[in-house]
């Protein structure tokens, strides 16, 4: 062996730890934000749309018994119309982020797009 000769490289490990239904890549949820509903490129530049954005996110995080995915969801505000989209654990979450936006002072209307990623029983 030569002093420059590289060390092998390790195999890199299998991707099959992720749950088939819940693949870390998320391509195809975002197809949706190609079609004509709300993307976050929508979100309203008002004082107000900012304001109830922010208190949404805040309730949600603040929120301990939501998953990761419930955390992350996409929260768009336009004219006082909230859009929730993204993955939730199940139907109790997505009532629980919903009831959290329509919680918020200023919120007109939610639309609550989240998708359980379990049914509930």
């Amino acid at each position: 062996m030569t002093e420059n000769a590289a060390p092998a490289t390790p195999p890199v490990a299998s991707s099959s730890a992720t749950p088939a239904d819940h693949s870390a890549d998320n391509a195809a949820r975002n197809a949706q934000d190609t079609s004509a509903s709300l993307t976050p490129m929508d979100q309203g530049n008002s004082t107000e749309d900012i304001r109830i954005t922010q208190e949404i996110r805040k309730g949600v995080m603040a929120d301990g018994d939501l998953s990761t995915d419930a955390q992350n969801i996409k929260i768009i505000t336009r004219d006082g119309h909230v859009v929730l989209r993204g993955p939730v654990k199940d139907a109790a979450e997505s009532d629980a982020v919903y009831k959290i936006a329509v919680g918020v002072a200023g919120v007109q209307r939610v639309d609550n797009r989240t998708e359980p990623i379990a049914k509930s029983m």
